[in-house]
């Protein structure tokens, strides 16, 4: 597999998958995942996660929302967590392979440029690892 720069994954669509296909190896995931700063790898190499802190608890929701259309339209899902009122933890993962596509990094890539775009006074943390 070849790393595919950030400007190339946000121009490209995800692929519906339905399993069948090996994950990324775990090699692949961790040199493009070096182009998502804000972004950190699970322990078990299965997801990658995002952490952002808002203003207040109906900048997060916005958020929320506005990462559901986005996911509607890929049609790839993450996974995302409002805790403390505004602390949103957006974990992505590709279901039915139980790991990392190419699909994970292009909705990071557009999660990404939505929240600097819609979002530019949001705190990033750069997430630890979890499981």
């Amino acid at each position: 597999m070849q790393i595919i720069p950030i400007d190339q994954l946000v121009s490209k669509k995800c692929v519906p998958c339905e399993g069948g296909v090996d994950a990324c190896p775990i090699d692949f995931v961790r040199q493009q995942l070096a182009l998502f700063p804000l972004w950190s790898l699970s322990d078990d190499g299965k997801w990658i996660r995002r952490k952002i802190q808002f203003h207040n608890f109906l900048e997060g929701v916005d958020c929320i929302d506005q990462i559901a259309v986005l996911a509607e339209s890929e049609a790839h899902h993450p996974d995302l967590h409002l805790t403390g009122y505004r602390n949103l933890e957006i974990a992505i993962s590709t279901h039915a392979i139980d790991g990392l596509s190419e699909n994970d990094f292009i909705l990071a890539s557009k999660i990404d440029a939505l929240i600097a775009h819609a979002f530019p006074n949001a705190k990033v943390a750069k997430s630890g690892a979890q499981s």
